[in-house]
């Protein structure tokens, strides 16, 4: 049997099904000049039986832009970026611009790919996770000519607009409720962080505050691969034969910190008398725990639609210029850390 030829449907196609001139199904399509009511509707109602999608490429060729947001993320698997995502999506569902997502698996020249190949379809504006860039993607970037904003971390120097929270600000004040209910010796469980930069800058911030107090950190455990319960738990339970006398684990991420809650009560230890935990994230998911872990809300909601608002700004001529806005996290004590 002969296979059907298909090709794509054109403006002729539904001027000839429509019965108006080519012309008129552009302006029409395009939301221009001046078409009667019926003859519009009779157009649409066409070229949606036809099932015809205009060739918005063929118009950005005199636009030299496509109504699309380039989101550059490292990862959906994480359940901290699907927030992001839902905060970009809230507001630009109410302009004319669709975000596409690219993904990079942490991965610095990924990331390089990515942005190549996205912006090489010339959007409308860039949303790319983090702060640190190769030379590469930075040139890149700073050359396209359009809004980037660049959103979770506001700890450095951003190529244009920025949207997050400072992760070194986060560490610090983890550190100091940690302090303040009264703990003295402190573990620490997280990424391995040569590519974790926002991991690493809470690090920073945590350690150096409680140095400044003088408390160092008691022993530490790093891995790799994706924040699992099951990692939590093999960690904590390493971490506390090799160093039974601590008496909190401040952890990276919230779901290996809820692998090392449900390990630590099967252990039958007082939380947060013998042991004190927290997180970082504010993952909502782990509420059904039987205690609920401290953590701190990394606002990402709010980052998403603060950076898609800038963006949307931008592509309404309403943009001042490069923006810094930087969010406040808040701790959430939960029951798993003293208060003082």
């Amino acid at each position: 049997m002969t296979r059907p030829t298909h090709r794509p449907l054109t403006l002729r196609d539904v001027s000839e099904a429509s019965g108006v001139s080519e012309m008129t199904v552009s302006r029409v399509l395009r939301n221009r000049g001046d078409v009667s009511d019926a003859t519009r509707k009779r157009v649409l109602e066409t070229a949606k039986k036809l099932g015809y999608v205009p060739n918005k490429i063929a118009g950005a060729l005199a636009s030299n832009r496509v109504n699309l947001v380039a989101v550059i993320i490292p990862s959906m698997s994480n359940m901290v970026f699907p927030e992001v995502m839902t905060g970009i999506t809230q507001v630009l569902e109410e302009t004319e611009l669709q975000p596409v997502i690219g993904i990079t698996g942490y991965l610095p020249e990924k990331e390089e790919k990515v942005l190549y190949e996205m912006l090489s379809w010339r959007p409308s504006g860039v949303i790319i996770a983090g702060i640190e860039h190769t030379d590469a993607s930075r040139a890149m970037l700073r050359a396209s000519g359009i809004p980037v904003v660049e959103i979770m971390d506001v700890d450095g120097t951003p190529v244009d607009s920025v949207v997050g929270i400072s992760h070194r600000r986060a560490g610090q004040k983890m550190a100091e409720a940690i302090l303040k209910g009264g703990y003295k010796k402190i573990g620490f469980l997280g990424t391995k962080m040569a590519l974790d930069h926002r991991a690493r800058k809470r690090f920073e911030g945590f350690t150096e505050t409680l140095a400044k107090n003088g408390v160092e950190i008691a022993d530490r455990e790093f891995y790799t691969g994706g924040s699992a319960l099951a990692k939590g738990r093999e960690m904590t339970q390493v971490l506390l034969e090799r160093e039974p006398e601590i008496d909190f684990i401040y952890y990276s991420n919230d779901l290996i910190g809820a692998g090392g809650l449900l390990y630590v009560m099967e252990q039958g230890m007082a939380i947060p008398q013998d042991i004190g935990l927290s997180g970082f994230n504010g993952v909502s998911l782990l509420k059904g725990l039987p205690k609920q872990l401290t953590t701190m809300d990394a606002c990402r909601l709010e980052i998403g639609r603060k950076a898609a608002e800038i963006i949307a700004a931008s592509a309404d001529g309403a943009a001042s210029g490069p923006e810094r806005v930087v969010l406040e996290p808040m701790i959430s004590y939960g029951d798993t850390l003293r208060r003082p």
